[in-house]
């Protein structure tokens, strides 16, 4: 009873202590079985933390042990089951966002996308429309090469406003560092053609600069 204190006798003690090493499940029915007492469980496993007896127990799992039910299946039950989710079903908000195959959406970067599969991962199931179109005209995106749209329009997907240039032209078409130069999308459509043609020259210049000092 809580606020009683309970009071064991020596032979009582002296068992308690003998058997302390038993999982407190087992330490309360062996008890109550031998002594023919109504101790409750937390009791007996309050009067091990007072006395500071040991069990041998830390309540991890020690490296290579593995857990008492690993492999055994955990059947639903009660009201889960009918709540769980079952394959092939979408319920709820999930029901309300999907989006089937072939739709598109605009990306917060600008870039139209579409939807290509339904599968796993996430981040898979869209895809940027023009990366789609340009690859359907001219085959795969060479290795280190991404598109740059021509008219600075990212929502145009049309393969001919898309050319494919080396990453490394990025962030000169960017303005490059401290924008020290004029970028790309902000430049006047007259413009532009000469920015992507000097980034080209100065891209190759420094490729073959490297080369020479690899040579030399």
């Amino acid at each position: 009873m809580k606020g009683v204190w309970i009071r064991y006798s020596d032979v009582e003690m002296a068992w308690l202590e003998a058997n302390r090493t038993l999982s407190i499940g087992d330490y309360h029915a062996a008890f109550c079985a031998e002594f023919g007492r109504e101790v409750s469980a937390g009791n007996l496993h309050a009067l091990r933390k007072r006395k500071g007896w040991k069990t041998g127990r830390t309540g991890q799992f020690a490296k290579g042990q593995e857990p008492a039910n690993k492999g055994k299946p955990h059947p639903a039950r009660g009201r889960s089951v009918a709540t769980q989710f079952k394959k092939g079903n979408r319920t709820g908000q999930a029901n309300l966002n999907y989006q089937p195959i072939g739709a598109e959406r605009m990306s917060k970067d600008g870039y139209l996308e579409r939807k290509i599969h339904d599968g796993l991962p996430l981040q898979s199931r869209w895809r940027a429309v023009h990366l789609v179109e340009w690859e359907a005209v001219n085959g795969p995106l060479p290795e280190g090469h991404c598109l740059k749209s021509i008219d600075g329009d990212r929502s145009n997907a049309d393969p001919s406003n898309w050319q494919a240039i080396p990453r490394a032209l990025l962030p000169r078409l960017n303005g490059g560092r401290a924008k020290k130069h004029l970028a790309y999308d902000e430049a006047a459509p007259e413009v532009r053609p000469a920015l992507l043609t000097i980034a080209k020259i100065d891209h190759r210049a420094r490729e073959l600069r490297r080369q020479r000092r690899g040579a030399a």
